[in-house]
């Protein structure tokens, strides 16, 4: 468990430790961590743009040599595909440094239109698990796949953020971010107190402190940025400001995340 836990958490370490690089000597500086978590943004949207282009060409590539019956499957995913997932995060982070303005009309207009969807299908998901009768208290599977939809709530949240708030959004967008922000908060209660239950009841674990941990740093994350942008909203401050709820939070993710990689193997003896 611990080396898995370190293998996933790792990701997170470099992530944070490329934020402080990007950053330079201004690493405490507001601006300098919003504009890496800007360009991160950029980069994966990139990526993905990137993946659906070369999805098409590798479909259209791998037709044309079934037609004339030479099979290249293995050789094209062994020796092309590989490579080039390895290449798409350097190839995205080129474009959207040399050339920014390839992104910066697309990633406001993903963030438009996902926020006030993804709005609306994570309340009707809560109605419906309410009358479903699954419980995260006691289901182990559920409260995983509960984990797993914050940390993808967490990421679209922080996309809208850090996308609506570099474009200045309107009035009706903080309105948009704060419901969803105060919903994913609600999520979050609800997978912590869970996590929290099963540790009282069964144990302690790594996987356990793991999650309790991560949980309480999102937690608090979200509470800041929700606090933020209910003030933006009744000063009328920029919407930049709002994003200050994340970018103060970014320095704890890598910390933890070190906590987990380093400590955690030590702490629970290797198991």
């Amino acid at each position: 468990d611990t080396l898995i836990l370190a293998c996933i958490h790792v990701v997170v370490m470099l992530w944070s430790m490329a934020g402080v690089a990007f950053a330079g000597e201004n690493d405490y500086d507001h601006t300098s961590r919003f504009n890496y978590l800007k360009y991160f943004a950029d980069m994966l949207v990139m990526c993905a743009l990137l993946a659906i282009a070369f999805g098409i060409f590798s479909g259209i590539t791998i037709g044309l040599f079934e037609v004339i019956g030479v099979k290249i499957e293995v050789f094209y995913f062994k020796y092309v595909v590989i490579y080039a997932l390895a290449g798409a995060p350097l190839i995205s982070s080129h474009l959207v440094r040399s050339n920014p303005q390839m992104v910066n009309k697309v990633s406001p207009v993903i963030a438009r239109v996902f926020t006030p969807v993804l709005l609306v299908t994570l309340i009707i998901y809560l109605i419906a698990w309410a009358g479903s009768g699954k419980d995260p208290y006691n289901d182990r599977e559920f409260l995983f796949v509960f984990n797993m939809l914050l940390l993808g709530v967490l990421a679209i949240v922080f996309f809208s953020v850090i996308e609506m708030t570099a474009t200045q959004g309107s009035r009706y967008t903080l309105v948009l971010l704060l419901a969803l922000t105060v919903v994913t908060i609600i999520v979050n209660s609800v997978a912590f107190s869970a996590i929290v239950f099963r540790i009282a009841g069964m144990g302690i674990t790594p996987n356990r402190a793991a999650v309790a941990g991560s949980n309480v740093l999102i937690l608090s994350g979200m509470v800041a940025l929700a606090y933020r942008l209910y003030l933006s909203l009744k000063n009328g401050t920029p919407a930049y400001d709002a994003s200050r709820g994340i970018t103060q939070f970014l320095p704890w993710y890598g910390i933890w995340a070190a906590v987990v990689v380093f400590l955690f193997p030590l702490l629970f003896g290797f198991r």
